[in-house]
């Protein structure tokens, strides 16, 4: 698989023009993971992916329930929205023995880390904190979203064998796999963007339109990005050509040339700092 192609595509989307080396580290385990365990659908993978992408807000790196930045900050928050009602369908306060989520895919309760321990032959009940290493994480994403000896999914009982397979396609209800049907059709839409970026990165063919430099990590304000102006000049120019050679109305030319002036000011704001555009954890 051409990663190059891979990480120049999956800037665009879902990243949005922008990627760190963080997010980079997180796709290349669970990558790795993937294919070290013997999986080989491209389908799973581009789930797998989409699936961490959710879970971790967009940061492709092993967090806590929350985002939070600390256990005792996980367990104060938790607690927090709990008592304040906005956990509804929690019956046991699961974070108080230190068993709330963790990972690229939220890891919750007792009992399914003592699950997901026995399968990766790691203590996670003694050290649940071992869920926000990177290696064992990706695994934790792998093994639980696929099937294991008992032929089922070790999350909800149901795996990426059985909404992707030779008869069946189905993104939009795998989110099973994980958590019912919460944001399956946000986690659909990403899937459709990881899946492209892996069938462009297997292509007999280099894909012309990769830039090398999109592949590389981006840890500096969005002024400063060379693969963010690189992308940015390179897509007005080529479509600067193209509108201007098929315009013939002065009209339509002083349009075309309005618009212009306000992308550049768009592109301007955006690269100078003066509008960011944050991912929110999920609810």
């Amino acid at each position: 698989m051409n990663r190059t192609t891979f990480f120049a595509y999956v800037r665009r989307a879902p990243f949005g023009g922008r990627l760190q080396q963080a997010q980079i580290d997180g796709m290349n385990a669970i990558i790795n993971t993937f294919f070290r365990l013997g999986c080989d659908d491209l389908r799973w993978l581009a789930y797998m992916l989409a699936t961490a992408f959710h879970e971790t807000a967009g940061t492709m790196r092993p967090v806590r329930e929350t985002l939070a930045s600390s256990d005792a900050q996980a367990i104060s928050r938790l607690e927090k929205a709990w008592k304040a009602g906005k956990l509804k369908s929690v019956k046991t306060p699961y974070w108080r023995n230190g068993f709330f989520g963790r990972g690229f895919v939220q890891l919750t309760h007792e009992i399914n880390y003592r699950t997901m321990g026995k399968i990766l032959d790691t203590n996670l009940l003694a050290n649940p904190s071992l869920a926000l290493d990177l290696d064992t994480s990706a695994r934790i994403l792998v093994e639980g979203m696929t099937a294991g000896v008992s032929g089922k999914g070790d999350f909800t009982g149901k795996s990426l064998e059985q909404f992707f397979n030779d008869t069946t396609d189905d993104p939009v209800g795998a989110r099973a796999i994980v958590n019912g049907t919460d944001k399956a059709e946000l986690i659909a839409g990403h899937y459709k963007a990881f899946l492209g970026a892996l069938l462009a990165a297997v292509a007999a063919e280099p894909k012309a339109d990769v830039v090398p430099e999109a592949a590389k990590a981006d840890d500096v304000p969005a002024g400063k990005s060379k693969s963010l102006w690189t992308m940015a000049t390179g897509a007005a120019g080529s479509a600067g050509v193209s509108l201007v050679t098929g315009i013939n109305n002065p009209w339509a030319l002083a349009s075309l040339g309005l618009l212009v002036v306000a992308l550049g000011v768009g592109v301007w704001l955006v690269l100078s700092g003066r509008i960011t555009f944050n991912r929110r954890a999920a609810v």
